[in-house]
This record gives C-alpha cells, sequence and structure tokens, in this order.
C-alpha cells in the first residue's frame, strides 16, 4: 500500500521531476517553488547529483570541507538555504524535498511530520529505520539520512538525503578539512556511525528502481505529476545563475573566520598562523614561530592582504615574494601548507 503523507489531511501531494543531476538546478528549483511558482498543494521532489558538498547556510566553508581536495577531485560546491551541517552526495544518493503551504500562522521548524512517509516507505523495503529524534534517519543504528529545514514566506521547505549507494570514503576525504583527521579517524569511524542503505535491504534495487518505489509510495493514490515548462525552465536557470552557481553567495556569505593554525616543519620550526577571513578574503595575517628568516614577516602579510583565501590564489601572491624562501627551511609551497 503507498504511505499516505501526513503533513496535512487536506493537502494533496504533488510530484515534480527535475529532469537534472546539477546541484545548483535543484536548489534553484526548490527556491523557484518556494517563492514564485506556488502551489495550493504539498510539492514532493526526489533528486540526485553528481558528487557535491552542500554546505549550511550558516557555516564557514573553510572549516568544513578540505577546498583543494574537492576542486581537484571536480567536486561540486554549492551553499543551502537551510542551516545543519555540509553533507556528501553523489550519484549514488537520493535528495528528498518537501514544500509545504503553511496552515498555522506562526510555523516552527518541525522534523516529524516530514520524515514520517519517508521513514514509513522505507520500512515497507523492509530496511528497520527510523528517526533519532533532532535530524537523522538511522536504520540498525547507523545514519543513512540527514535532513534540513527552513520557513520563507507561510512556506516550509524540508529536504533530507538518502545514503543509498554513496562513495563514503570519498565523502570522508573531502568533507575532512584536516588530512591528519583522516589518518587519526579514518573511514573506519564513519562506517561505525554511517551507513549505505542498501546494504539494510532485504533484496537488490537499482538506483532508479529505489527511486520509483519511493515516488510511489509517497504520493499515494491520490497524487499527481506537475511537467515544468519551458517558461519555468528558463526562470530557473536564471535563479541557478544568480543565487546558486555563483562564487560570491557560496563564499562571500561565510561569516567572519579566525583561524588559528599551529604546523611542525622538520628544518624549520613550528609555524603558528593567525588568520582573520571575511567574505572569503583574508583582512588580517600574522605569523609567529621559533624558525629563522632572512626576510621581514611583513612582506608575506602585505602581499596577502585580501587575498582570496584559497591555496591557488594564495600561491600565485607568493610567487611576488622577493626571497626564494622567506622562512630559513622552508619552501613557498610550504608556506602555502602552513597558512591551510
Amino acid at each position: 500500500m503507498p504511505v499516505s503523507v501526513l503533513v496535512s489531511e487536506v493537502l494533496l501531494m504533488l510530484y515534480i521531476e527535475s529532469g537534472s543531476n546539477s546541484p545548483y538546478y535543484n536548489f534553484a528549483l526548490e527556491y523557484y517553488l518556494m517563492t514564485e511558482k506556488l502551489f495550493d498543494d504539498m510539492v514532493f521532489l526526489f533528486w540526485r547529483t553528481t558528487p557535491t558538498l552542500m554546505v549550511g547556510k550558516f557555516q564557514n566553508t573553510y572549516s568544513e570541507i578540505d577546498l583543494d581536495y574537492a576542486r581537484s577531485r571536480k567536486i561540486q560546491l554549492v551553499r543551502r538555504l537551510s542551516g545543519g551541517g555540509t553533507i556528501y552526495t553523489d550519484m549514488g544518493s537520493w535528495q528528498f524535498t518537501f514544500i509545504s503551504p503553511n496552515r498555522t500562522s506562526s510555523p516552527s521548524i518541525e522534523f516529524t511530520g516530514f520524515i514520517q512517509p519517508i521513514v514509513a516507505a522505507v520500512r515497507d523495503l523492509g530496511a528497520d529505520a527510523s528517526f533519532n529524534g533532532r535530524n537523522d534517519l538511522v536504520v540498525s543504528g547507523k545514519k543513512f539520512s540527514g535532513n534540513a529545514q527552513y520557513i520563507k514566506n507561510g512556506r516550509t521547505l524540508h529536504h533530507g538525503s538518502i545514503l543509498f549507494d554513496t562513495n563514503l570514503e570519498e565523502m570522508v576525504r573531502a568533507s575532512t578539512v584536516d588530512p591528519q583527521k583522516v589518518i587519526s579517524k579514518g573511514i573506519k569511524s564513519v562506517r561505525d556511525r554511517v551507513t549505505n542503505l542498501k546494504e539494510h535491504l532485504p533484496r537488490p534495487l537499482s538506483m532508479e528502481e529505489f527511486k520509483a518505489i519511493m515516488i510511489d509510495r509517497i504520493l499515494g493514490n491520490d497524487g499527481t505529476e506537475y511537467i515544468l515548462t519551458t517558461e519555468d525552465q528558463k526562470r530557473i536557470l536564471l535563479i541557478r545563475q544568480e543565487q546558486f552557481d555563483n562564487p560570491q553567495k557560496i563564499f562571500g556569505a561565510n561569516p567572519r573566520c579566525q583561524l588559528h593554525l599551529k604546523k611542525y616543519f622538520p628544518g624549520a620550526g613550528t609555524i603558528h598562523s593567525h588568520i582573520d577571513v571575511e567574505k572569503g578574503q583574508i583582512r588580517q595575517l600574522h605569523i609567529f614561530g621559533d624558525f629563522f628568516g632572512d626576510i621581514d614577516l611583513e612582506e608575506i602579510r602585505s602581499c596577502l592582504l585580501l587575498c582570496p583565501y584559497t591555496k591557488e590564489e594564495v600561491r600565485k601572491r607568493l610567487q611576488s615574494l622577493s626571497s626564494p624562501s622567506a622562512i630559513y627551511g622552508l619552501t613557498k609551497e610550504d608556506l602555502v601548507a602552513a597558512l591551510f
């Protein structure tokens, strides 16, 4: 039997197929359905993306992900409009979205009503899924889904991820800033806490089979489908460019960040870096340590002020230094590493 979807008994379920694996397009679609294309029914989306790191609205990008690793692996970066933590998604993951008109004058964040149909659908498939009481879904004590939510203009958007056949090793590496954490904690500790749902199903399902079953369960007997028009898609593409596939939105939204870094380099000593980053740029920089130097550190500081805080940009700026080695025993590449 299809799952009856919950949040309000008077709301019918309307499914919309995005037709895209782009995180920027799918978040733009969500935004469009929250702010411009408004339905009186509950809207449901079920989508996935190419490898992507989705940063929460209130998070600082630099402290959540290994930006250089993500770029080297062509992992996309997008900022959600909902709070919560950074998640990694790929073509082995599914995302789901509910958009609901609120029936109360003072709506508040509430997860249970939106999560219940997902839990019920997964349990129908034979996995012992449950809600952990905050924002995660678990099976056999391990997380397979994280959820987030926001309210805007009298509507609630709830979205979540489903780890179905996700590359967990890549998830750990891309979302860990400090490589030592990968070494010290490793993939084993992640596997102790996180799991792919397919490992808990009584029979194998392909990605598309799982999607079809989930949509059928969520829509039930009374659900319908809306097909995006050409005009819809034009507007979504514009929102994508303005709001989501936009470095200023991704990095400029970072709160001011004060980083205190400590790195030891054999033959050079210990370097302490105090860095203030605001709107993606280095605003203040101070370097301390027990090293020897043949150059005034003010030259390093001056050349890096207002530099975009990425290894690539910092590396470019340091090429302008007069000395090949600003700190004795340290290469310029080592100096770049000391600042991240």
